[in-house]
């Protein structure tokens, strides 16, 4: 049986290219590192969530995988919805934010801890506060994975839970992918090269 894709010839060059990437990637942080991450966000925000009936806001597609982890983790009623914005599309760079989807729960009023996989420049996640402040939103507070350490990380957001600080490289696994690939790994990695 062969795979049949639309532009088929294009997406087989991306798959290549990302089996190559994984392949001579950098484990920097294992599972079990990703693990106690995720338990130590869900301790730090259990004390200050557990009264709140909150809704746990996943940032689409990368932020969905801290976001379940982390509602596994949570022994307090909850509520869970997503939005959709992106910067990087198959992309290794930001460009414009493109809003996909919007949450169905009413915000208005309530408590929200917004989850994404990785502070970067701060651009998404600083678009995302905006809009759920104009949404109405009592209290809000966000968690990532993952926040990079940068040179120079300008007036970046304040991010209330993080898991882990990496070095300003590429990374992928736990939600974070290659141009569309590995998402899925338990482990975080590094590209070697771009």
């Amino acid at each position: 049986m062969s795979l049949k894709l639309p532009g088929e010839a294009s997406v087989l060059s991306v798959m290549t290219e990302a089996i190559e990437v994984r392949r001579e990637g950098f484990q920097i942080a294992s599972e079990t590192d990703v693990s106690t991450a995720l338990q130590r966000i869900a301790s730090e925000a259990t004390v200050v969530l557990a009264q709140e009936n909150p809704i746990v806001l996943a940032v689409m597609q990368g932020g969905v995988f801290t976001a379940v982890e982390l509602c596994r983790r949570f022994d307090f009623p909850h509520e869970f919805d997503f939005i959709h914005v992106t910067r990087y599309e198959q992309s290794l760079t930001g460009g414009e934010l493109s809003w996909r989807a919007f949450p169905n729960l009413e915000l208005s009023g309530r408590t929200v801890l917004l989850v994404d996989d990785i502070l970067d420049q701060g651009a998404t996640l600083a678009a995302l506060y905006q809009e759920l402040i104009r949404s109405g939103v009592s209290q809000l507070y966000s968690a990532v994975l993952v926040s990079k350490n940068l040179e120079s990380p300008g007036k970046r957001i304040n991010v209330d839970f993080v898991g882990m600080e990496v070095e300003d490289v590429y990374v992928f696994g736990c939600g974070m992918d290659y141009k569309g690939y590995w998402r899925g790994l338990r482990s975080l990695y590094s590209v070697n090269s771009l």
